[in-house]
């Protein structure tokens, strides 16, 4: 028995039985065939739909009790090789077939290649059987009914070439992978004169954010169907089905596998799991793993640390900075940059706040004209300088000279931390041991998640220190460079207050420290 998905938003099956979902089906499975062999079936087959595809069909499809679609969009999520890609086919044919005169369907994807993979089955669904074929005039890039003008056409992510266009229904294939909001807000923002428009995504779960630094529309649309699921907010016009592990699932475990794919050894083997996950334990990337075959949001594909150790320092706590007080790491920025300021205390196993993070607006007509509000920033280090005991202010002089000399002036402890190797290297290198040993604590804080998620390693002949996924990558890492800064020079005043112990050990004799 297929496993159920971990979020199903409710429709009543009043709704369910008056809507499309049962003819939906029955065309699949009377016209559509699968396309290539497989463990499913063999190419030339017709479509068989299982009772969790039909279950999900039916809510996809249902209608309200005026007659319209319940729904406006959907969020499916599968792991790979469950089968999606033949299910959408299936609904874009139905919606090209079925959507009246001047229907318009598209198929989007990140790219132009993605995009193509529904469309040319879709395409070859129609070249296997006869009745389709007679109907529809299959094109290189375009399928199209002449008895109604109707036509399926492959969109890629340059959203603006999109204005203009008037769909009346579209399949959305790996939203996850989505640069940004544009093509999913042109879509749907184009359905305006259609009486029964329809949005589906179907998708693998990926990296929380894109390429702008935020989260991605992708994992904004979970978030939305999860709080749905949870009944913390109201929308009847968004459908959300999700299969996937719970976020502490264990990669390695074959109960999980089967709980999170319903299509398990009917429709993707049983057997290829156990290779699969070797290979990606052999290199490295058990991340990826998760994300193509538990469908389990991640931080990042190539991450700084090993899965799950940053979230797994996560504490909840109050920020009582300890008698030997704290330390400040301040990154400042240009205007069109992020600024960070980041406390440390100075203590054996330190727990790590972010005190500010100052970042450009992600919407663009906020974002003009932004820049870094620097005697914002200034104030709220002299705040913390009155709160707490402030050993120093770790900060790379670098843009803010003037600023930090008008702190200095004024009796703050301001300490210049060149971001040079031979200072970022070390630091990096402590911050990650105690990381992984669990040493550290941080309070959650999704701006520095976030930012410790867009860090990687940049690696020479004179070491490793933390760097941005490519020059001028949107990815912000200030508030993780920050971090890095206040831990380590935590560090510094820590071992000065020595002889101290820690558990009857020297503190500068504990290897894990400093």
């Amino acid at each position: 028995m297929a496993c159920p998905p971990r979020y199903c938003t409710y429709v009543s099956p009043e709704d369910m039985r008056r809507g499309d979902g049962e003819l939906v089906v029955k065309f699949e499975e009377q016209f559509c065939r699968i396309v290539k062999d497989g463990i499913a079936g063999r190419a030339g087959q017709l479509i068989r739909f299982r009772p969790w595809q039909k279950t999900l069909t039916y809510g996809v499809y249902a209608r309200r009790p005026d007659g319209r679609y319940k729904h406006r969009r959907a969020l499916i999520g599968l792991p790979r090789k469950n089968g999606k890609s033949a299910i959408v086919s299936g609904y874009a044919l139905n919606a090209l077939i079925t959507g009246g005169q001047g229907a318009e369907v598209y198929g989007l994807a990140s790219d132009k290649d993605q995009a193509k993979i529904v469309f040319n089955v879709t395409k070859r669904m129609v070249e296997m059987d006869e009745d389709l074929s007679q109907l529809i005039k299959p094109y290189r890039d375009v399928l199209e009914v002449p008895s109604t003008g109707s036509i399926f056409k492959a969109l890629s992510s340059e959203a603006y070439t999109k204005e203009g266009l008037n769909p009346s229904f579209v399949v959305y294939d790996e939203l996850h992978a989505a640069p940004n909001d544009e093509l999913f807000n042109v879509m749907l923002n184009a359905f305006g004169n259609r009486v029964d428009p329809l949005m589906v995504c179907i998708t693998t779960a990926g990296v929380k954010f894109d390429q702008t630094g935020g989260d991605s529309i992708c994992y904004r649309q979970y978030q939305l169907g999860e709080q749905i699921c949870k009944g913390e907010i109201t929308d009847p016009t968004f459908y959300f089905a999700w299969w996937g592990a719970p976020d502490d699932a264990d990669p390695s475990s074959p109960d999980n596998w089967e709980g999170c794919n319903p299509g398990y050894n009917d429709i993707v083997s049983a057997e290829d799991f156990v290779a699969v996950y070797a290979t990606h334990l052999a290199d490295g990337t058990v991340s990826d793993f998760k994300t193509k075959r538990m469908n389990m949001w991640v931080e990042a594909y190539k991450a700084w640390f090993p899965d799950g150790a940053w979230n797994g320092c996560k504490r909840q706590f109050e920020f009582v900075p300890p008698k030997k007080g704290v330390v400040l790491g301040f990154d400042g920025s240009r205007n069109q940059d992020t600024t960070a300021l980041v406390a440390c205390t100075v203590e054996p196993d330190p727990k790590v706040i972010v005190v500010g993070v100052w970042e450009r607006p992600l919407d663009k007509t906020m974002a003009v004209g932004w820049h870094v509000p620097r005697a914002e920033v200034k104030d709220a280090i002299r705040e913390a300088c009155r709160k707490w005991n402030v050993r120093e202010v770790a900060a790379d002089e670098y843009i803010w000279i003037s600023e930090l000399e008008e702190l200095a002036e004024e009796g703050i402890p301001v300490v210049a931390f060149p971001q040079t190797m031979m200072r970022m290297g070390p630091a990096t290198q402590r911050f990650y041991e105690l990381v992984t040993n669990k040493r550290l604590s941080h309070d959650g804080n999704p701006t520095l998640a976030r930012h410790i998620a867009n860090a990687k390693l940049k690696t020479d002949a004179r070491g490793s220190r933390l760097a941005k996924d490519a020059p001028n990558s949107p990815r912000k890492i200030d508030a993780a460079v920050a971090a890095v800064m206040a831990v380590d020079r935590a560090g510094y005043w820590l071992i000065q207050d020595a002889p101290d112990t820690y558990q009857g050990v020297p503190v500068k004799d504990i290897h894990f420290v400093w």
